[in-house]
């Protein structure tokens, strides 16, 4: 079984925006990836962004599970918030995510999985891998990362994948 990748749009922000949107998302793949490279103004050395399927952050359910270099934790959550660098983490560092999301384009609800990275050059940084589901049963034809009162900086990059299974 091979599966083919295929770029369907890539968005590196030329100044700071507060969401990257990825809308018309075609209807013929089996899959798709997502693979971001973010910073952000946060005063903080780490910041959250949402993920929204559809204009919508409502009906997921998530289970996620973070070390930090010194402890590990695990939660669950109705948003589905990862982890990205912040504005005072080191210089020119960003954070790294890639979301899959298999079968969105079924009439089931949508699983999908998210592996986060921040670094920085102290003692703290965040891994995170998530396991989430989208209760609904609509076709997904728009994907965003919104910030959470603050704003993706210039040279973030989103590039979203479609995936085709081909026996």
């Amino acid at each position: 079984m091979a599966f083919t990748y295929s770029k369907l749009a890539e968005v590196t922000l030329a100044s700071s925006a507060a969401t990257i949107d990825f809308t018309n998302i075609p209807q013929n793949y089996n899959d798709l990836v997502l693979k971001v490279s973010a910073r952000t103004n946060n005063a903080a050395t780490s910041d959250s962004v949402l993920i929204n399927f559809n204009g919508t952050t409502t009906n997921q359910s998530t289970r996620r599970l973070q070390g930090d270099g010194s402890a590990t934790t695990s939660t669950t959550s109705t948003a589905t918030q990862f982890v990205v660098a912040g504005n005072t983490a080191t210089a020119s560092t960003f954070g790294n995510t890639e979301i899959y999301i298999p079968n969105y384009t079924s009439s089931n609800n949508k699983s999908f999985s998210i592996d986060a990275v921040r670094e920085d050059n102290a003692t703290v940084t965040n891994t995170q891998l998530w396991a989430g589901l989208w209760s609904n049963v609509a076709a997904i034809s728009l994907i965003q990362i919104a910030c959470q009162g603050s704003s993706f900086l210039q040279y973030s990059t989103a590039t979203l994948y479609g995936i085709r299974v081909e026996l």
